[in-house]
């Protein structure tokens, strides 16, 4: 993968922003990176199918909903493998699945996530992947913010993995980001 080549791309997308954000856990940062900048654009997306389909091998794969779909389905075209969505909760109609897709009892999945903070939504897919049956024990982002997901995730037996972390992204920002 092309480290800098993605980092760019974020860029140019104009997915790294500077300023002050509420974060979706509560807490506050003097940075954000815009996940659908970068899920909505041609080229981010491309790099970032090919950067999961290098790491995934022939697992199955499963993106959480909503914000993971674009990723998952990028990757699984790129990669050949089949994928589930996670839905956060289970919808009241239908067939009520938190699930969707094909799972088979004891199929090894790999989670695969937009930005990691605290890594808690992809702790609860995990789980529900695990209730469905599945072996899950990795998640790959395509952002760490260095915020203690990793730790998290560690805690409920879930490797951390990220085609970038916070420390790349902000290696160089601008010197009035205040970063």
């Amino acid at each position: 993968m092309d480290k800098q080549g993605l980092i760019d791309a974020l860029r140019d997308a104009e997915a790294v922003k500077f300023g002050e954000f509420e974060l979706s856990h509560g807490g506050t940062s003097n940075y954000y990176v815009d996940k659908y900048l970068f899920e909505t654009d041609p080229h981010c997306l491309e790099l970032i199918a090919a950067a999961f389909a290098e790491r995934v091998g022939d697992t199955k794969l499963a993106g959480v909903a909503l914000g993971a779909v674009p990723l998952v389905a990028a990757a699984s075209v790129e990669s050949g493998n089949p994928y589930v969505i996670v839905r956060k909760q289970k919808k009241e109609y239908g067939t009520a699945n938190l699930v969707e897709g094909e799972l088979a009892e004891g199929e090894e999945v790999v989670v695969l996530e937009d930005i990691a903070t605290t890594g808690q939504s992809a702790v609860d897919a995990a789980e529900a992947l695990r209730d469905a049956g599945a072996v899950v024990d990795r998640v790959i982002v395509v952002v760490d913010r260095q915020e203690g997901a990793a730790e998290n995730l560690a805690d409920h037996d879930l490797e951390l993995d990220s085609l970038l972390t916070a420390d790349d992204l902000l290696a160089d920002a601008p010197e009035d980001a205040d970063v």
